[in-house]
């Protein structure tokens, strides 16, 4: 046995067709089928160097597809919304379907695909990272309140309202130094449970023909995955009161059914990617409400806040 993972993988004298899923999409598995198919690529005209180019992208396609792929159940990354919340404290959970693929470059650069989706980069299991849940929201309910886009445009005390709203949600952005505000919303990533694969063939204007079909790694559709946020503000927070909140968070679910549905939260969105329904949703871990879920969570949330006053 050796002890330099790069030598190990250069003596490779085949392409690795079994491994314990989903670690090895982080290491191991990953690292062999790119090592079996940059020996192909290192001799490019040959037929063995084609072959071996071959084996490594199906061996790594036909294994990352067939399994479940899931973070340790035992690490509790998920764990329990309805517990250990200050008052005042709302935790929100939106369960959706995709209907669409969903897609977001890996940063990993050694990889047997040109085009691999986002994984842990220690369990390997598809991600949708809270920075990036934080970004798109915060786009989403800027075109939603009229702050951005073409939306219709907005008188001044409208746009200072909303652009208040943003501040407490979401704080400042990076770069911004003057009115500094923490964001009072705490966002989770979203765990995918399979992949699959998809192919973009661009034509050409002239020909109308293919160019170069480009294969991309992604979260099929009918994938299930769930939004996962806290909303934490600071005590007193400005003297904001339970009206405006309550209307701060009911333009967010808005927002956020905009950015499931309409627009997508997937790179390559014009493309139609991204897309998905909402089936349930929750507050503080309580039932789901599936007959028109955000409107009941509007509701419950409104209920929920004005409970957390009296109770003061």
């Amino acid at each position: 046995m050796r002890f330099d993972l790069y030598a190990e993988l250069a003596s490779l004298q085949a392409c690795p067709t079994t491994s314990a899923l989903p670690g090895g999409l982080a290491s191991g598995f990953v690292d062999g089928c790119t090592m079996w198919f940059t020996k192909g690529e290192m001799d490019p005209n040959s037929k063995t160097g084609n072959q071996k180019k071959n084996e490594g992208r199906e061996c790594y396609q036909r294994r990352a597809a067939a399994d479940t792929l899931l973070p340790p159940s035992g690490l509790n990354l998920d764990a329990d919304a309805g517990t250990l919340l200050h008052k005042g404290w709302l935790a929100v959970e939106i369960k959706f379907k995709l209907r669409s693929p969903w897609y977001s470059k890996d940063e990993r650069p050694f990889h047997v695909l040109d085009n691999p989706v986002r994984k842990d980069r220690v369990f390997g299991v598809p991600y949708m990272s809270s920075a990036s849940w934080k970004g798109l929201l915060r786009w989403a309910y800027r075109v939603h309140t009229g702050l951005i886009g073409p939306a219709p445009r907005q008188d001044e005390e409208q746009r200072r309202k909303a652009r208040a709203y943003e501040l407490h949600l979401f704080g400042n952005e990076k770069g911004e130094k003057e009115d500094f505000l923490r964001s009072s919303l705490a966002f989770h990533p979203t765990w995918f449970d399979k992949v699959d694969f998809e192919v973009i063939n661009p034509h050409s204007r002239k020909t109308r023909a293919g160019t170069q079909p480009i294969l991309y790694e992604v979260v099929p559709p009918d994938t299930e995955g769930v939004l996962r946020l806290l909303y934490a503000p600071l005590p007193g927070d400005g003297g904001r009161g339970t009206t405006e909140r309550i209307d701060a968070l009911q333009k967010l679910l808005d927002a956020a059914e905009q950015l499931l549905t309409v627009y997508g939260f997937s790179a390559k969105r014009t493309a139609g990617w991204g897309i998905a329904e909402v089936i349930k949703a929750r507050a503080n871990g309580g039932e789901w409400k599936q007959e028109n879920p955000l409107q009941e969570l509007k509701d419950q949330l409104a209920t929920l806040l004005s409970s957390e006053v009296d109770q003061r």
